[in-house]
């Protein structure tokens, strides 16, 4: 899931489920949020000017979202857990999206033992959420864990079937774990919701030459002296 559709939902959040944003607050929000996609500096930019104003939690959001979108993803993403953290850090479903905001950017940054820690405390906070576990199995898939990534994706598919993220990471673990028809399963069924994804058309060629050699070694087995 993008950081910016985390920061909506978040968005939404916010308004319902605390009287602490106002409408006015809410409204700065979406505002500085969606200024992201047209001018990261400049929503950097308001962000700390409405941080000096009362450093409230959504401009240290947008802020924090702002300096991932400069590439910057470490910083905006610790900026993100110290807000999951902090006393005016809001509900639970509020802190689990800073905390899932700060896990796409850990794996953004390409730090996927962060990503994993913080996925995985999302996910103490707001279990069973099918992206949740998919964004942790990413984790876990760059770490070449894959049996977790394997459990979690499981897990995924079993509370969200036909997910086709899900079944292409499941394919994945499955391959490097050498259960072969299953990781064609997935292929298949990955392929079925999204047939025009590149990715798993690739990966449905490393799935059939692993098939392939895998017969060529049942058919030919080493000669041992």
């Amino acid at each position: 899931m993008s950081l910016l559709a985390l920061a909506t939902a978040s968005l939404f959040l916010s308004q319902s489920a605390t009287a602490s944003f106002d409408t006015r607050e809410a409204e700065r929000l979406e505002a500085c949020v969606a200024k992201i996609e047209v001018d990261a500096e400049e929503a950097y930019e308001d962000g700390l000017a409405w941080t000096y104003q009362g450093n409230r939690p959504g401009a240290r959001q947008c802020t924090a979202l702002a300096l991932i979108a400069l590439g910057r993803p470490d910083e905006g993403a610790a900026r993100l857990e110290n807000l999951a953290n902090a006393v005016d850090g809001g509900t639970l479903e509020q802190r689990a999206e800073y905390l899932t905001q700060a896990g796409n950017a850990w794996l953004q940054a390409g730090a996927p033992e962060a990503a994993e820690l913080t996925l995985t405390n999302a996910l103490k906070l707001k279990p069973n959420v099918p992206d949740l576990l998919i964004d942790r199995a990413s984790a876990y898939l760059m770490q070449e864990k894959w049996d977790e990534a394997e459990a979690d994706l499981d897990k995924a598919i079993s509370l969200q079937p036909g997910l086709a993220t899900a079944h292409q990471f499941r394919a994945e673990a499955r391959l490097n774990l050498d259960k072969l028809d299953p990781a064609m399963a997935d292929v298949e069924d990955a392929m079925a919701a999204d047939p025009e994804n590149i990715d798993t058309l690739v990966l449905r060629g490393r799935v059939r030459e692993a098939k392939r050699l895998s017969k060529v070694q049942v058919l030919s087995p080493q000669i041992v002296d």
